[in-house]
């Protein structure tokens, strides 16, 4: 019977040149666009000096060419892999239905003279290939999906930014004004009878990240931390135009799919066996993880406004915040980036296998035996993705930047790119006094940087920080006076009076 059908198939040997010639024709064109589109793109990125998004183009392009190796793989395979037989009682554990459908291929009747079936009939390697394209692609999707509706959002925080510079918010956050901490308006929002209470702050902070998850006090508070720790009092760096670009970077990393990702994915496809009832639990998931990171997000700011509690009751102007590690687990904001990547990829990788198995085998099918599997699937995967780009991710953006270390993107990539030539030339200078003299002077190295000639020496780069290329460095910029007689405690000093006593003031 297979040989009859078989017969019925027609090859190149019986197919027309020109039917030939014209597929080839449109899939070559095609192909040509696409690749002519992104080209056009990656043009444009590096005309507005975007590399960020030019190297989350090049991970982009990285996934499609894995995508065609792993589908050459597959279709070259195909034979070899229908034609491994394994015993019945193996094969017909762990269905995604209850029922296991016979197939007539020719693969299948050879293994079925054994007593065997086959581990993947070539129509099931053929409908992997499409399972997989449909995963990648909704990754991508997600991702862009996911970072507009941040960036949206985020649209808002540049009125925020440019109201730090008026007249009225330097008379409002004066430093010839004290006030308590319970007086400030982000003590107040902060400072409740919950806030040292662990059991009742976190599920305080579990529902404030439902609305106003990130406010215009929160905003204006942590960008004042963050540039009374990394510049000087007073200064007026653009915060907002530096959680853009450290967004943008991080978009880089989220829209790669890597390693740990995939298996995890494999996971994924393993528990759609009927027997776990996947629908019931494995929805719940990403939601779960999105929740505890906006939760935690939103405890980092009370536990820093805790914190400035604990060190300052009085304060001068606006209420100092300090950024450290120690509020993020185990020490490190970039496992929140990481937790973000793998809640976006299971989400998309669920809503890519809804999609696929609607398309694929229809509602009817047994991947959707019931009703609820396709409400739960359905709406949870949609809620998530609202929730991730409109609420965690602002929220994300901000909280993430108060760690200890500034990332490298403080500065534009003009200036990083010239402070990098400037710390190698100076090296290099230092290194050449050091084998002419056994006292070098890095002041004349200093000077004879042909970059910047012009660049204030108060400007000190610690070169025992990590280097650039690892995503963070700690940059101070003190005033010249200050250079040689900087204090530990300067730095609270400018923001907050630390044991402040009123009897002392008459």
């Amino acid at each position: 019977m297979a040989r009859d059908d078989e017969t019925t198939i027609a090859t190149l040997e019986t197919t027309p040149t020109w039917a030939v010639a014209s597929v080839c024709f449109i899939l070559i064109s095609v192909s040509i666009l696409i690749e002519h589109a992104l080209h056009l793109l990656a043009k444009y990125f590096n005309k507005k000096r975007r590399k960020s998004l030019i190297h989350a183009l090049n991970n982009v392009k990285s996934e499609l060419m894995l995508l065609g190796f792993i589908s050459l793989f597959l279709t070259v395979s195909e034979k070899s892999i229908a034609n491994i037989c394994i015993p019945k009682t193996v094969g017909e554990t762990f269905l995604p239905c209850k029922s296991l459908t016979e197939s007539e291929s020719e693969e299948e009747t050879k293994c079925e003279e054994q007593g065997k079936m086959s581990l993947l009939s070539r129509k099931g390697v053929t409908e992997l290939q499409y399972l997989i394209f449909v995963l990648a692609s909704f990754h991508s999707l997600s991702c862009l999906l996911t970072f507009g509706l941040g960036m949206a959002k985020m649209k808002r925080w540049e009125s925020w930014e440019a109201e730090t510079r008026t007249l009225e918010y330097q008379f409002t956050n004066d430093p010839r004004r004290f006030r308590l901490i319970h007086e400030t308006s982000f003590g107040k929002k902060h400072l409740r009878f919950w806030s040292e209470h662990r059991l009742l702050r976190w599920p305080a902070c579990f529902i404030r990240q439902f609305y106003q998850s990130v406010s215009k006090v929160d905003y204006l508070t942590l960008r004042h931390g963050f540039i009374m720790a990394h510049f000087a009092e007073g200064s007026n760096y653009d915060f907002q135009k530096y959680i853009k670009r450290a967004l943008e970077k991080d978009f880089g990393v989220v829209v790669r799919i890597s390693l740990w990702i995939w298996a995890f994915s494999m996971f994924f496809v393993f528990f759609n066996a009927h027997v776990f009832y996947n629908y019931l639990w494995l929805p719940f998931i990403p939601l779960v993880f999105l929740l505890l990171v906006g939760t935690k997000l939103q405890g980092i700011i009370t536990k820093m406004c805790l914190d400035s509690q604990g060190k300052a009751l009085v304060v001068r102007g606006t209420l100092l915040v300090r950024p450290s590690d120690h509020f993020f687990w185990l020490g490190k904001p970039k496992l929140l980036l990481h937790l973000m990547h793998f809640i976006l990829c299971q989400n998309s990788f669920q809503l890519a296998f809804f999609t696929w198995t609607c398309f694929k085998f229809g509602l009817g099918s047994c991947f959707h035996g019931e009703n609820k599997d396709i409400i739960i699937r359905l709406v949870l995967g949609v809620l998530v993705q609202i929730l991730c780009g409109y609420v965690t991710l602002p929220l994300y953006a901000l909280v993430t930047q108060m760690g200890t270390s500034m990332r490298t993107i403080v500065f534009t990539e003009g200036v990083a790119e010239g402070l990098k030539r400037w710390r190698r030339k100076a090296k290099k200078n230092v290194t050449l006094r050091n084998s002419e003299s056994a006292r070098p002077s890095l002041d004349a190295s200093l000077d004879n940087a042909p970059s910047f000639n012009t660049l204030d020496t108060s400007l000190s780069i610690d070169t025992d920080q990590p280097s650039p290329d690892s995503g963070y460095l700690a940059v101070e910029i003190l005033d010249e006076e200050t250079v040689s007689t900087k204090q530990p405690e300067l730095r609270q000093k400018l923001g907050s009076f630390e044991g402040f006593d009123l009897c002392k003031t008459s």
